[in-house]
Parts: C-alpha cells; sequence; structure tokens
C-alpha cells in the first residue's frame, strides 16, 4: 500500500474515543469497533504505572492510539476531543467498584457523576457533531420498585455509585433535550467476563475456584450469598451500546438477560468448571462483605433493546462463567 491510499483509507475512517479504555468495557469496546473499521483512542489517565492487562494486546494495533484524559478535568476532555476528531464517545469510566462507593463516596461522585457532566460539556464546547454513549448502572433501580425493571421504572439507588450514577444518567438526557444533542445511555444490568477487575465478586470467585483446584488456597469468603443478579458476558453488551449509536434518533435502553442467578447458583457453576459439586466447605460468609444497604434483586427487561435495536445476549451464562474459571486456572497455572 503506498502513502497516498494509506491517507485516503485514515481519513475516511470513522473515529472515536473511548474511556475508562483499560477497564472490561472499554475495552471490549474498542475490540468491537476495530473490528467494524474504526480508528479508536483508549483515554486514559496520566499515571506512573500503567495498568493495560485488558489492553496489551491492542497496543500493535495501527488504528488504537492511547491518548491522556480526565474526567476530573475537562479541559483534557477537550483537548482530547480536538486531538482525536471523534465522531462517537463511548464513556465507560468510572470509579465502577459498589463496594467501594461506601469508602470513597465523594471521589465516586466527582469521577461517576460530574464526570459525565464534564464530557458533556467539552462536547458541546467542542461544537462538532459528535455522538455520546453513557454507560448506565442497573444500581439506579436499587430497591427495585419494579421487576423486572425497564426504561420507564422508577430509580431507587442503594449506594454512592447507584446514586452517581443517576446523575450521570439525567444529565446525559437534560443535556440532549436542552442541547439537542445526540446522547444515548445504555442502561446495563451486571455483565461480566475474565477482563473483570479482580475486585468483582464474579471474578473474585472464578479466581477463588481455580486457586482451590490447584491447592493455593481453601476457602473463598463472601458476603450476601442469596443476592440476585441478572448476569450477562460483556462482549454481547458493548454490542448494544455500538448499535445505539447507530440509530437516527437518540433515546435510553436497558440491556439485560431478564433471567437472574443467585451467588450460590454462581458458585455452583463455577465450582463445576472444576469438577468440585459440593462447594459448601470451600465458602465462608463473611460479615465485613455485606453492604450497609443491600440490593437483593437486580433483574432487567430489555424488550425495547431486542424490538428496536435488533440485539440479543448470544453468551449463555454457565458458558461465560466456564470461560471465567478457565481464564483463571489457566493464568495461575501459568
Amino acid at each position: 500500500m503506498d502513502t497516498t491510499e494509506a491517507v485516503h483509507i485514515g481519513a475516511s475512517m470513522k473515529s472515536a474515543l473511548i474511556t475508562g479504555i483499560n477497564g472490561q468495557d472499554g475495552s471490549y469496546m474498542a475490540d468491537f469497533l476495530l473490528e467494524k473499521g474504526y480508528k479508536v483512542y483508549g483515554m486514559e489517565r496520566r499515571a506512573s504505572v500503567k495498568s493495560r492487562e485488558n489492553t496489551k494486546h491492542l497496543e500493535s494495533n495501527p488504528n488504537f492510539e492511547f491518548i491522556i484524559g480526565d474526567l476530573a478535568d475537562q479541559n483534557s476532555l477537550l483537548r482530547c476531543l480536538k486531538t482525536t476528531q471523534a465522531v462517537e464517545v463511548y464513556n465507560f469510566a468510572a470509579q465502577s467498584f459498589v463496594g467501594e462507593s461506601w469508602n470513597t463516596p465523594e471521589q465516586t461522585s466527582d469521577i461517576t457523576g460530574l464526570g459525565v457532566l464534564r464530557m458533556l460539556e467539552a462536547i458541546r464546547e467542542y461544537g462538532e457533531p459528535v455522538k455520546f454513549y453513557q454507560a448506565s448502572s442497573s444500581e439506579m433501580f436499587g430497591r427495585m420498585v419494579e421487576n423486572p425493571a425497564n426504561e420507564n421504572t422508577p430509580f431507587y439507588p442503594r449506594s454512592p455509585y447507584g446514586v452517581s450514577k443517576l446523575y450521570g444518567h439525567w444529565i446525559t438526557k437534560n443535556y440532549r433535550e436542552s442541547y439537542d444533542m445526540f446522547n444515548v445511555s445504555g442502561i446495563l444490568f451486571n455483565h461480566e467476563s475474565e477482563r473483570r477487575g479482580i475486585e468483582f465478586v464474579t471474578r473474585k470467585i472464578t479466581d477463588g475456584v481455580a486457586r482451590i483446584a490447584l491447592g493455593m488456597q481453601d476457602v473463598i469468603e463472601l458476603g450476601n450469598l442469596d443476592a440476585e443478579r441478572d448476569w450477562g458476558y460483556a462482549p454481547d453488551y458493548v454490542e448494544a451500546a455500538w448499535l445505539m449509536m447507530q440509530r437516527d434518533t437518540p433515546d435510553d435502553y436497558v440491556v439485560a438477560t431478564g433471567d437472574t442467578k443467585t451467588i450460590r447458583s454462581f458458585l455452583t457453576a463455577a465450582f463445576k468448571e472444576v469438577n468440585i459439586d459440593d462447594w459448601s466447605k470451600h465458602v465462608v460468609v463473611n460479615p465485613k462483605f455485606l453492604r450497609p444497604a443491600e440490593v437483593e434483586v437486580l433483574r432487567g427487561d430489555a424488550t425495547k433493546a431486542k424490538e428496536v435495536l435488533g440485539w440479543i445476549p448470544k453468551t449463555p451464562f454457565e458458558v461465560w462463567v466456564g470461560k471465567m474459571v478457565h481464564h483463571d486456572y489457566t493464568k495461575l497455572k501459568g
């Protein structure tokens, strides 16, 4: 390919900016967009040590580039937009661990909540047509006034994280209606994968199961084993985000499987992968892992996403739980 041809192809590419690039969703979003032929910029904060376990494979891709930016600094966001000339922005950056939000409520509110406002203001100041995707959360429903929850279900968050996500959700909608911006929100129910952070209960379980199978530990300490979640597989959920951004009219969509599993069910599926049927002797309930205000059940109704976007979850529960256990087992054994 000569230089002229390379420049021509590069100029015709759609450019996308992804915040939270090194997290689970951000890294899968990058994979998805690169397969679609995008030029992808991954925004990360300046740090002395880069946390790129989920994005190592992207570093050699000529259509991917890291860029420095911070949701706590609006000027840096504006610079990111001007540098990348992004036509689509996917906001996955957040303090996303619900348990930690009780320890750092102010920092959670600043990044997970006000960070969305700063990005929207940066887009507004930039002045070019930019489509914006906000990763909203099922934690906004919290106490579940209606079960399953859809786009019209009243919100009742039960944690600083849920409250912060709700602010981000509403400011996204408000700027859409006030400034005629193309802003969409995906109200994502729980979605997991091999790239999930170790602090999350699902990855804590799969890592623990792998360690038990390898003789590296004896028990896993957990909190409420009866909590029910609508769990899906993260790569399926980033496809829904992209589909929302391709519509002519911006809107909000619940993204969920419509089915719930308890922590006990997750344990059963995970231990089954290492041929342990009775996991009770390997699990200890520790009160320190119980939340001050527990959300017992979260279940979503994704009818709108299925009918309007044509989206459906593709990966069965037992399959992706198995993928997670296999990944942790292989990593630890190696």
